[in-house]
This record gives C-alpha cells, sequence and structure tokens, in this order.
C-alpha cells in the first residue's frame, strides 16, 4: 500500500503541475501575437501528452495488479524469498540468472499462458531488465483478456 500512496501523491503533483502549464499556454495564447499563439500551442501540447501518459501508466498498473491478484488467489504468486540476496537487499545476480532459466523454461512448456508470461516478467525484474520485464507483462495482459473474453 505504500507504494500505491506514493504513486498517488506523485500523480497528484504531476497533475497540479500539468494544470499550471495549461494555465500558461493559455496565457500565452491570450498574448495575441504569432510568436505568442505558436509557443501556446507548443506548450500547451506538453499537458495533454502527460496526461496521456498518467492514464496510460495507472491503467497498465492496475492491470497488472489484477494478474497479480488473481495469481495470489491461485497460489501462484512467484516467491523470491528465498533467493540470497545482496546487502543492498537485491537478488544475488547469479540467483537470479538461475530462478530466470526456471521461469523461461516454465513458459517454454506453455506459452500462451498468461500466468507464465507474468512470473517471466517478475523474473526480468529481478533480474535488473526492466524493458523486458514491461514487453512480457504486456503480453501476459493481452493473453489475460483473451481469457476473460
Amino acid at each position: 500500500m505504500k507504494a500505491r500512496n506514493v504513486a498517488l501523491l506523485l500523480t497528484v503533483a504531476l497533475v497540479v503541475y500539468l494544470v499550471l502549464l495549461a494555465d500558461r499556454a493559455v496565457q500565452l495564447l491570450q498574448t495575441g501575437t504569432p510568436a505568442g499563439i505558436a509557443l501556446g500551442v507548443a506548450v500547451f501540447v506538453l499537458p495533454l501528452l502527460g496526461a496521456w501518459m498518467v492514464v496510460a501508466t495507472w491503467r497498465s498498473g492496475l492491470q497488472i495488479q489484477r494478474l497479480g491478484q488473481r495469481l495470489d488467489e491461485e497460489g501462484a504468486l512467484p516467491d523470491t524469498s528465498d533467493l540470497p540476496r545482496r546487502p543492498s537487499g537485491r537478488v544475488d545476480r547469479t540467483a537470479a540468472d538461475a530462478w530466470f532459466d526456471e521461469r523461461k523454461a516454465e513458459l517454454e512448456a506453455h506459452p500462451d499462458d498468461w500466468r507464465y508470461w507474468y512470473r517471466l516478467a517478475y523474473a526480468y525484474d529481478v533480474a535488473g531488465d526492466r524493458r523486458r520485464a514491461r514487453a512480457t507483462m504486456r503480453r501476459a495482459v493481452e493473453l489475460e483478456a483473451v481469457e476473460r473474453s
């Protein structure tokens, strides 16, 4: 729950910033000068992009949370509590790589099951590869949506 509260606080701060930025864009548009209008239009694009990014991020987060809750209810949520950790708290690299290899082998045996894609995404995250973790989690969300329909 702590991470969600931080995310909410940061989202509120970003929304305030986007509103202030939109206000500045309106002020530039109201100058009536060609340069002011051009800058106003350009500045107004930023709050629109920011709003889209906030909505997309929250939507993705809620979908991933729903998948995690389903896996938890099924008793299949990935567990890394027994893996050795470095002083920083991160999983030891060798152990993370071995755990990743196990999740990858599971996925190869069940390529159309979102649960194994979720577990592989978690393994990517544990191994420190956030980019692949996000892409793999998107695949898990897609497959779960197909299963629900």
